[in-house]
This record gives structure tokens, C-alpha cells and sequence, in this order.
């Protein structure tokens, strides 16, 4: 039972550090410049990256007589490392910019 809610809660947890990822691109992007650039292009290559290693880990799985369920929790490890790191790299850029107007 516990096996079929573990599932549920780590894509539940992966999809909410996502959202945060996200979050945080879009006001770098928003903010332009180089940085913003960059990070669209991070972001772009990031993503085939991720399909590629989900894609073999899934497949590797599958031919080596894995189950569906173990298949997909190897697919979505390489996703869930890559998200992390994303999180953590973008979350050291947030104390330096102040959300709050100058002028005041």
C-alpha cells in the first residue's frame, strides 16, 4: 500500500520543485540581459538532456525485465537530479536581489 502512495508523493514533491524552478527562471528571464539569455539557453539544451537520460534509463530497465513501477522511478531519477540541481543553482542567486524599490 505504502508502495503505491511513494510513488504519488515523490512525483507530488518533484512537480512542486519544479513549480519553484520555474518560478525562479522566469524572473531571471524577466529581469534580461545576458544572464536572461543564458538561462533560456540553459534551459532549451537542459531539456532534450533530460528526455535522453529518462529515455535510456526506462529502456534499460525494460529490456532488463525491470517493472513498469521500477522503470519509471529510474526514468524520473535523472529528471528529479537535474531539477534539483536547477533549484539549488538558481535558489544562490536570490539574496542578492533585492525585491524591494531603491527609492524607497
Amino acid at each position: 500500500m505504502f508502495d503505491f502512495w511513494s510513488g504519488w508523493l515523490d512525483a507530488t514533491a518533484l512537480g512542486f520543485e519544479a513549480q519553484s524552478v520555474i518560478s525562479m527562471r522566469l524572473m531571471k528571464i524577466a529581469a534580461g540581459g545576458a544572464a536572461a539569455d543564458a538561462e533560456c539557453q540553459i534551459m532549451v539544451a537542459e531539456k532534450f538532456a533530460a528526455v535522453a537520460a529518462a529515455h535510456d534509463a526506462a529502456h534499460t530497465a525494460l529490456a532488463s525485465g525491470k517493472s513498469l513501477q521500477a522503470a519509471t522511478a529510474l526514468a524520473l531519477a535523472p529528471v528529479r537530479r537535474q531539477v534539483r540541481a536547477n533549484h539549488e543553482r538558481l535558489s544562490q542567486g536570490l539574496g542578492a536581489t533585492p525585491c524591494h524599490n531603491s527609492r524607497s
